[in-house]
């Protein structure tokens, strides 16, 4: 993980690899954004003419490195587009500083130490800096730069170096690090930041390495680590417990399924948020088989639960006046002999039957029997995380995820939550009408219903197991759970940790009695 250190140095005195600066679009050309003014002096007062000659708008991520003058210690100055420059005395976006240092981090892959001279004016705008620095400098490695045992000790292909390693250390300069709000805003940066990059690191661990019994395993020495209480329900305990819906789906794999509890609890605490997580990690589609193509990324199908177990670690490392309760549901869809098969029916943990017919929405069952159980502590709130329909991005493209719930205030606080944490969504109905396309003659409801609208059934499926009176959101992540294309800002090809942001944010405002 990349460090983050508020130093006390000046722009100009900093011994580093690189200088970070921004720079916004101004009505006549790129401007120079405050934190800059020692590099720009040391410009004698044009960088933003060099910037310009260089061909740098200030267009937000746009990326500019060019050497630095002799009146600075570091040898580089990398200057990141922030977008259009606010109107006179007006700050910049949280959203435009975390993407920008995103931007900057991971085009300072390899190097060891970088100072962050952007706009710090407040503490807030200290965090989004920090924590977009931090995402930006994440990478996956773990299975990358191994040796060539079958090359000749001597050949080139043996002295390969393997991928470049993240920015090692991020300087935040001009952030006051004797002021207490900085100082806080600095260590919740990192811890987010660190969570978030610890769900990445699951989503994007291959199938064969994580399953439901070495996910349980991984939440359960992060709950040692960091004062977290786990239980771990296994095959025998879920059987016994009646949870129709996690066996179900799971019977089919040699990896069997898990229901992992995490709770993180407060002594002053006096409202309790439940999370559940959808844990699916690998999904073939079972029986119901994914056509080729659809198959290569179904390890991140475990992206719901990844979110869950961050937030509850990080607000566990945030000690956070709430209780918060997180739900793994974890299985493996694969198909055999012994799976799950359309038509079968399988009876629930809330004792409700359900026919299966499509085993490719499995995720919808194993989150059923999580969502019953998290009803019965009765929590003041649930909130269930899931890439669970492919209409969902159909419905908001690749980097929104929408929000649905059984109550109109609690979707709205979910929703503005989000867009305050930079994080986009858009809040969905759950129209009673689809209801009785899930009717079944042979069980109490089927697993599917109209084809148009599937996000939205798929929803109007999982409040038939929310229990009675307690408000309940449900994130479909589906789209930005997981990203194939080029990086940007912050965000990595891979998984994203989506949702994390949104999750610990709303926790912090149950704590401060924010949601009622």
């Amino acid at each position: 993980m990349t460090a983050l250190t508020l130093s006390t140095a000046g722009a100009a005195t900093l011994r580093a690899d690189a200088l970070v600066v921004g720079v916004a679009k101004g009505a006549k050309g790129p401007v120079v954004a405050p934190g800059a003014e020692a590099v720009d002096k040391a410009f004698d007062g044009k960088l933003a003419a060099v910037l310009e000659t260089l061909g740098a708008s200030g267009a937000e991520g746009e990326v500019t490195k060019l050497p630095a003058p002799s009146g600075l210690k570091a040898p580089v100055v990398l200057a990141v587009g922030l977008g259009r420059a606010p109107e006179r005395d007006g700050a910049y976006d949280a959203e435009a500083l975390r993407r920008a240092a995103g931007s900057a981090a991971r085009a300072l892959s390899g190097a060891k130490k970088a100072g962050f001279a952007l706009p710090t004016e407040s503490a807030e705008d200290a965090g989004a800096v920090a924590e977009g620095a931090l995402l930006g400098a994440y990478a996956f490695t773990a299975y990358q730069g191994g040796e060539d045992k079958v090359a000749p000790k001597s050949s080139k292909s043996a002295k390969k170096s393997g991928p470049k390693q993240p920015l090692g250390e991020v300087a935040l300069l001009g952030a006051k690090p004797r002021d207490k709000a900085f100082k806080a805003a600095a260590d919740r940066a990192v811890a987010v930041a660190e969570e978030i990059n610890r769900a990445r690191d699951l989503i994007n661990t291959p199938p064969n390495d994580l399953y439901p019994e070495s996910f349980a395993a991984v939440a359960t020495a992060a709950g040692k680590e960091h004062g977290v209480k786990v239980q771990v329900l296994d095959e025998k305990a879920l059987v016994k417990g009646g949870y129709g819906g996690l066996i179900g789906v799971g019977q089919g794999s040699t990896h069997g399924p898990r229901l992992v509890k995490l709770a993180y609890t407060h002594p002053k605490a006096e409202k309790t948020l439940a999370l559940v997580g959808k844990g699916i990690t690998y999904d073939s589609g079972g029986i119901s088989l994914k056509p080729a193509g659809h198959n290569e990324t179904m390890k991140c199908d475990m992206s719901g639960a990844a979110a869950v177990f961050a937030t509850v670690v990080a607000a566990s490392r945030l000690g956070l006046r709430v209780n918060v309760t997180g739900w793994l549901a974890l299985a493996e869809n694969m198909p055999s002999g012994n799976a799950t098969r359309p038509g079968d029916v399988l009876r629930m943990y809330s004792g409700k039957t359900v026919e299966v017919l499509n085993t490719d929405a499995e995720g919808r069952l194993v989150l059923a029997d999580a969502l019953t159980r998290a009803s019965e502590e009765a929590p003041d709130a649930i909130v269930d995380v899931a890439t669970l329909t492919g209409a969902m991005v159909v419905a908001l493209g690749n980097r929104t995820f929408g929000v649905m719930a059984n109550d109109d205030a609690f979707r709205t606080a979910v929703h503005e939550t989000a867009e305050e944490v930079g994080e986009a969504s858009w809040p969905m109905p759950l129209p009673d009408d689809l209801r009785k396309g899930m009717d079944s003659p042979t069980a109490d409801i089927a697993n599917i219903g109209e084809r148009m609208g599937g996000g939205l059934v798929a929803g109007v499926f999982l409040r038939e197991f929310v229990g009675e009176g307690i408000a309940w959101a449900h994130l479909d992540i589906a789209g930005p759970a997981f990203h194939e294309g080029a990086p940007y800002g912050y965000t990595p090809k891979g998984g994203t940790g989506s949702s994390v942001r949104t999750l610990v944010r709303l926790a912090e405002r149950t704590a401060a009695g924010d949601l009622g």
